[in-house]
């Protein structure tokens, strides 16, 4: 009787452990039609779902706007004026900043970072030397430098769906912008408040990352983005399984699908579990697959290439 006991015993253990095995999954289950996710400063990808493939970035744009501001070593504390726009955005462009105002550029790059206000973005490139268009220059000649083999940015906003990169590049870039602390500050701020000369006025802008203002997720590094033909896009460093991690997302359906995302992977990295994923948002990664898979996609990929 004891040994059928503890053969029943064996038996129910062995049960729990393959049941344990079969739920563990070699990757996350996924919203985001593309994603990846590395250690800091690690080549290899812990995560990778479609991580090459090329498509829009939409404000994920901005971290490489701000790595070319720190790399030039242009004076944070000089102040820049906002003018008008010398060409029409690509997208609505809206800003309750005032034509004519003036703020610090490091203060600008926060709420470009931050707050992912365009118009920041569009005057710190107008204000490099050399004018908008040596800045995107320099925004290309970093991607190259990097090896982001698959970037090619137009503006420095991300207004443009011609602004395209890879899930893979965009961990280069992460790990190129956690070099400098002013960028790392300056996009987990959760709020801040700007104050302007000329006119004197002031503006609260707050973060569009809502983890940011989590302390268990100890975020060190975030950027979001969002326009029609990239859905709603994420780079963000964190700390996941005890140890920093950089994770891209790029085309999830609706506001809260990289956040669940994120914690997908994070959970995955910790127990092994893939996590489920909504069935509307998996009818659009779907759908989305199958348009960029289809001969049109590809073209559209390969001219974007070229």
């Amino acid at each position: 009787m004891r040994y059928f006991c503890t053969l029943l015993g064996t038996l129910w253990l062995m049960s729990v452990s393959m049941l344990a095995a079969a739920g563990a999954s070699s990757q996350p289950s996924l919203a985001s039609v593309q994603a990846a996710a590395a250690e800091v400063g690690a080549s290899e990808l812990l995560v990778s779902k479609n991580a090459r493939r090329q498509v829009p970035i939409a404000s994920l744009t901005k971290l490489m706007t701000a790595l070319v501001i720190m790399e030039s070593g242009l004076d944070l504390k000089e102040w820049l004026t906002f003018e008008k726009r010398h060409v029409e955005a690509s997208a609505n462009a809206w800003s309750r900043i005032r034509v004519g105002s003036e703020l610090p550029r490091g203060e600008v790059m926060k709420i470009a970072l931050m707050s992912s206000e365009n118009f920041a973005a569009y005057t710190l490139a107008r204000t490099f030397p050399g004018g908008f268009e040596a800045f995107v220059t320099a925004m290309n000649a970093k991607a190259k430098a990097l090896g982001m083999s698959g970037t090619h940015f137009v503006d420095p906003t991300g207004l443009s769906t011609d602004n395209v990169s890879t899930a893979a590049d965009l961990v280069k870039l992460a790990n190129a912008a956690l070099q400098y602390p002013e960028i790392r500050e300056a996009s987990t701020t959760g709020y801040h408040r700007a104050w302007f000369r000329g006119p004197r006025y002031s503006l609260s802008f707050g973060n569009t990352n809502a983890l940011v203002h989590q302390d268990s997720w100890g975020v060190t590094l975030s950027k979001t983005g969002y326009l029609n033909a990239a859905g709603r896009c994420l780079v963000m460093v964190s700390k996941m399984n005890g140890k920093p991690v950089v994770t891209v997302l790029l085309d999830s359906l609706g506001t809260h699908s990289p956040l669940g995302d994120a914690g997908r992977i994070k959970r995955w990295l910790a127990t092994g579990q893939p996590g489920s994923v909504a069935a509307a948002a998996r009818r659009y990664a779907e759908e989305k697959n199958q348009a960029l898979s289809s001969p049109a996609g590809q073209a559209t990929q390969a001219a974007q290439l070229h």
